[in-house]
């Protein structure tokens, strides 16, 4: 008799495909992920507010920072009116009046008070004289300034010396503004880090009040990291989403460089040795209150020349795992604009960002 036309497939074998099967389907499943991670991130960054685009046509020369009208002190309380009570005089033909008795106490008498003089005549001001020449000597009130680009170039320390660039972008139109800042660590072709702070909100009489915060950070060999806040009027919403007070002039970290040269603009006295800058800074994992030192004026050594600026240094300590701190270096001359940037993770671990080129201003 003829045997079997098949044979049992040896057990060894049955192993090895249910091996492949388990590779091949693996493979998918990993490509499945990234695919959705690529279409999550595209969506993501597709639901990003519109980027405001701005032609820069000019470079901004160091001058001395205009004088800025400042708001006028409210004014003192009134004080109650108080009302003095004359008694009569006598008339002048009244007789003096007769003595009292040996025999009686004598008695006190209400001597009337002295009429007061009359008030002299109050001369009129001389800036009566001439309201026109008045109102022209007046400092201007601040305008906000034209979108505005600063590039600086990069060194530091990540596991070893790196260098790199930085942008800081302003723009506006009207009330919107947008805040951007990007730091690429390495070459522009194969970068080690990008980091890009997108910052979305509207222009108040207070400085800035942001709506929203974009944070896309990718490292050599790692996923990217997306986070997003968002800035409700009462509340804000947390990239875990959890939901934390709004405190009062909060910003985020890409906002706070233009708040702060803002601030200076219009409150130049506040740069001063010895004083101290706080305000509420709404950070990817806290919102809380930083509290910056004036350390004094240094010259900061740009790639166009020196440059003196303003040194705030935070009171936080750096730390592995902790927030990232930022000394800052503001420019009088630059329109307050920051000249260098140190921003540290602990002492091993910091980029250093200096000005590279003059400040580029747009139209308008």
């Amino acid at each position: 008799m003829a045997g079997p036309l098949s044979r049992t497939v040896p057990p060894r074998r049955r192993i090895a495909f249910a091996a492949l099967a388990a590779c091949v389907l693996l493979v998918h499943v990993w490509f499945a992920d990234a695919l959705r991670e690529q279409l999550g991130a595209f969506e993501a960054l597709q639901a990003m507010p519109p980027r405001i685009e701005v032609a820069y046509v000019r470079e901004l020369e160091p001058t001395v920072p205009p004088a800025i009208a400042a708001a006028p002190p409210p004014p003192p309380p009134r004080a109650a009116p108080v009302r003095r009570v004359r008694a009569p005089a006598a008339p002048a033909s009244a007789p003096e009046p007769p003595e009292a008795p040996a025999s009686e106490p004598a008695l006190p008498v209400a001597t009337p008070a002295p009429p007061e003089p009359a008030p002299e005549p109050t001369p009129e001001p001389l800036m009566a004289a001439a309201p026109a020449s008045a109102a022209a000597s007046a400092p201007p009130p601040f305008e906000w300034p034209a979108s505005t680009r600063l590039s600086y170039k990069l060194v530091g320390n990540v596991r070893g010396e790196v260098h790199g660039d930085a942008q800081v972008e302003w723009v506006r139109q009207g009330e919107h503004y947008q805040v951007h800042l990007e730091v690429t660590v390495g070459l522009p072709i194969a970068p080690l880090v990008t980091r890009r702070m997108s910052s979305d909100g509207e222009l108040t009489e207070q400085g800035l009040f942001p709506r929203r915060y974009d944070e896309d950070t990718k490292v050599l060999f790692r996923e990217r990291r997306r986070v997003t806040m968002l800035f409700e009027p009462e509340t804000i919403v947390m990239p875990d989403g959890q939901r934390l007070r709004r405190w009062a002039g909060v910003q985020d970290t890409a906002s706070q460089f233009v708040q702060l040269s803002w601030l200076f603009s219009t409150r130049p006295e506040l740069l001063r040795t010895g004083n101290t800058i706080d305000f509420a800074l709404a950070l990817p994992k806290n919102v809380d209150r930083w509290v910056y030192d004036v350390l004094g004026e240094e010259p900061v050594a740009t790639h166009f020349g020196a440059v003196d600026a303003f040194h705030l240094k935070p009171r936080r300590v750096s730390r592995p795992g902790g927030d990232l701190v930022a000394e800052i270096w503001f420019a009088p001359t630059l329109r307050y604009l920051p000249a260098r940037i140190r921003i540290e993770q602990d002492a091993d671990t910091f980029i250093d960002l200096v000005l590279s080129r003059k400040p580029e201003l747009a139209q308008q």
